[in-house]
């Protein structure tokens, strides 16, 4: 399963980890990814994995 947000598309970054010593080695920032039980318009429900700033936005707006 891919570290993406089934709604906004958000995924992992690159950038760098940069010491004291200022070396520079690669990392990665992976997105905040809760899973979720959405109710769709028929009556089932599905797990979706979606960033935590729009799970926030989705309650926000109902």
């Amino acid at each position: 399963m891919s570290r993406k947000c089934a709604i906004s598309g958000k995924g992992p970054m690159s950038g760098n980890n940069v010491s004291h010593a200022h070396n520079k080695t690669k990392r990665r920032f992976l997105p905040n990814l809760r899973t979720v039980r959405i109710t769709l318009e028929d009556g089932t429900t599905k797990k979706i994995r979606i960033s935590a700033k729009e799970l926030r936005t989705m309650r926000k707006n109902g």
